[in-house]
């Protein structure tokens, strides 16, 4: 995603220099514009505001302490430059880079994204911003470049509080709108009939109405794309898991995000984590024939076992 994004600033005229460890990444940002660096370190040498977009804390932490070619973000930064940390980390995680942000002359805002790929390239990305009221107001021309709705959470680390919140509602969502397609089609029910009526009742939300997990209805879905993400299964299940983790944290009663961070590990190991997210539909499916094929099975035998040969009369 961070890709599509300096794309958009380099659109809106920013000087934009990126770095990634992934050739492609590097032709990519290279194709929209985006001078490429050496090195992380050199591409942050300069500039008054720093974004990084990375997997896991662990990540944030290696770039910004230097664990990579060219030394550190933090050290290689100007002094008082911003950072912008738009990564889906842990809590604890963005308060700690936060911390050591500030503790290196820096200024720094967490500010995780929703919106998928689709919404990094048309600029209609959802930010959810923790730190100060002024830097998230010095940070606002950027971010209304990249993104449609920009809301200030709260401080360090209220950006990825609400992220976490809002991808175990929409994991929840997603596996409900599945599960209810393959109900659907089981009760002789077409796809465009159930989502007529679903996307205008009660069951209207963004995993039926943006991310439609069945093709057809909603054109633009990745499920018109044999389900080429998007927002990938490896990630709703990083994200589900950092959920767990603060449901565990905060002792916090939470029985279905529970149950979809498990549905969503097993996606992934079992070979989702490549396909989008909305591809969990072909999971329940499956497993709903199986259940079919069982049911079939346990009829045939309490039939069996009820016949006039075994019935002792």
């Amino acid at each position: 995603m961070g890709g599509p994004m300096a794309a958009n600033l380099v659109k809106a005229g920013y000087s934009v220099t990126g770095f990634d460890v992934v050739p492609a990444a590097l032709e990519a940002a290279q194709a929209a514009g985006v001078v490429v660096a050496p090195s992380s370190a050199a591409a942050a040498s300069g500039a008054d505001v720093v974004i990084t977009m990375l997997p896991a804390g662990k990540h944030v932490f290696a770039a910004y302490d230097g664990e990579g070619p060219g030394g550190g973000l933090l050290a290689a930064a100007k002094p008082g430059s911003l950072f912008l940390e738009c990564s889906t980390i842990a809590v604890e995680d963005a308060r700690t880079a936060h911390e050591l942000a500030l503790a290196a002359g820096h200024h720094s805002l967490d500010a995780p994204v929703s919106g998928g790929v689709m919404g990094a390239e048309a600029g209609t990305l959802t930010f959810m911003v923790g730190g100060s009221g002024e830097d998230f107001t010095d940070a606002a021309d950027i971010f209304e470049v990249m993104g449609r709705r920009i809301v200030h959470c709260g401080g360090p680390g209220a950006g990825q509080a609400a992220k976490v919140c809002n991808n175990m509602i929409l994991g929840v969502s997603m596996i409900a709108v599945s599960e209810a397609f393959v109900l659907g089609e089981k009760l002789g029910l077409t796809h465009q009939a159930l989502y007529d009526v679903a996307a205008n009742a009660s069951g209207q939300c963004w995993a039926l109405t943006t991310n439609c997990p069945v093709p057809g209805p909603v054109p633009a879905s990745p499920a018109n794309r044999d389900y080429q993400p998007g927002f990938a299964g490896a990630l709703m299940a990083k994200d589900l898991g950092l959920a767990v983790e603060a449901l565990n944290a905060t002792g916090t009663a939470a029985s279905m995000g529970r149950a979809a961070e498990e549905i969503y590990r097993h996606f992934a190991l079992d070979g989702g984590a490549g396909t989008d997210f909305s591809g969990i539909i072909n999971t329940i499916r499956d497993a709903s024939e199986g259940l079919a094929t069982l049911d079939a099975a346990q009829e045939n035998t309490a039939q069996d076992n009820t016949s006039p040969e075994n019935s002792g009369g």
